[in-house]
């Protein structure tokens, strides 16, 4: 057992606890986490509400419990060719089309999961789920290494990489290393991808889809560890007035009055890599506006020009990544290594 993550000034522990409790309720029978009660799942979405979980679980027992039904959900829906079907609604998948960024996040979670835990039963049993997923997400390199962003009905590989997407999955792979190295199934072919994302991401933007207006573009390649020190820095300070709204919040898109929780959350992420403490303590203060006083979840985003909540649902992934982010900060749990890019020698 051990205390759930709190900042004081922002959120208490059993703040984070009440909002751990939305997504073990909108859990289903199989498993698997929704957007929302009754809504649909992605896997992407789903291993993040499973990280949050399982940070909480060191607290309440249920907690975890639902975090380790949450991952073995993912051996049991996937698809043959290692990937994950993009959406899936009452535990049956709804397209044929599987995105890399799904295929790689397991990497993520389940290095999450042995930090927090020791688990390393657990992990032997889950291994096959990550590998198979970053082999699926290999097949995806395009011709200078970047990795394109999904797999079509048909099989055919998508025309064009993402930066975030890229970010991630630059993101997962050396999750997935590590992973693998604590188990004794080195994976260099995976840390050698993961150097090649990371000169592209750093190097050659030109090569990724234009989605500039997208703050996640802004702030991954920093969240997913490609991007570090002074060029992390010059990179957030040349677009924060772009994005970030005070005592709002950070919008999705430039072009548009709408911030949103999750952004907040994982722009806080980003800052907590950077040792940017106090300015991450600030965003997450800032977004506060739409957590549910009645129950702990998060309203997804705000629209500040109509001053409306839109669209008008809570999101599991939204609590996920606000109860992430104060792990991050806060350094209560070792999966806040994860995001913190710490996790060698622990």
């Amino acid at each position: 057992m051990g205390a759930a993550p709190a900042l004081p000034e922002v959120l208490t522990a059993d703040q984070v606890l009440r909002s751990a409790d939305y997504l073990v309720r909108a859990q289903e029978p199989d498993g698997a986490i929704p957007w929302f009660p009754g809504g649909h799942t992605d896997v992407w979405d789903h291993v993040e509400c499973a990280m949050a979980l399982t940070v909480t679980g060191r607290t309440v027992p249920a907690h975890a419990e639902a975090a380790r039904r949450a991952y073995l959900w993912l051996a049991r829906s996937r698809h043959a060719d290692g990937g994950w079907p993009a959406k899936f609604r009452q535990g049956a998948p709804v397209t044929d089309l599987r995105e890399a960024n799904h295929a790689a996040y397991p990497a993520v979670g389940l290095l999450h999961h042995l930090l927090v835990t020791g688990d390393a039963a657990f992990a032997e049993r889950t291994w096959p789920v990550v590998e198979s997923g970053l082999d699926f997400v290999l097949g995806l390199r395009g011709e200078h290494g970047e990795i394109l962003w999904a797999r079509s009905e048909d099989g055919s590989p998508g025309d064009h990489a993402l930066l975030t997407v890229c970010s991630s999955v630059h993101h997962a792979l050396r999750c997935g290393a590590a992973l693998g190295a604590r188990l004794g199934r080195e994976r260099p072919a995976w840390t050698s991808a993961a150097d090649r994302l990371e000169t592209l991401i750093n190097d050659r933007e030109d090569l990724f889809a234009d989605r500039s207006r997208f703050s996640m573009d802004w702030f991954y390649p920093i969240l997913g560890g490609a991007v570090r020190g002074v060029a992390a820095k010059e990179r957030l300070q040349d677009r924060w007035e772009r994005f970030v709204v005070p005592g709002l919040g950070v919008r999705c898109v430039s072009d548009q009055p709408w911030v949103t929780a999750a952004e907040s959350a994982e722009l806080v992420l980003a800052l907590a890599a950077m040792g940017e403490r106090e300015a991450g303590t600030r965003v997450l203060a800032d977004v506060q506006h739409l957590r549910d006083a009645e129950d702990g979840a998060f309203w997804t985003g705000y629209q500040f020009a109509e001053d409306v909540r839109w669209p008008v649902e809570r999101s599991t992934w939204t609590s996920a990544a606000v109860i992430l982010a104060v792990d991050a900060l806060s350094g209560t749990t070792d999966g806040s290594r994860v995001f913190l890019h710490t996790w060698d020698g622990v």
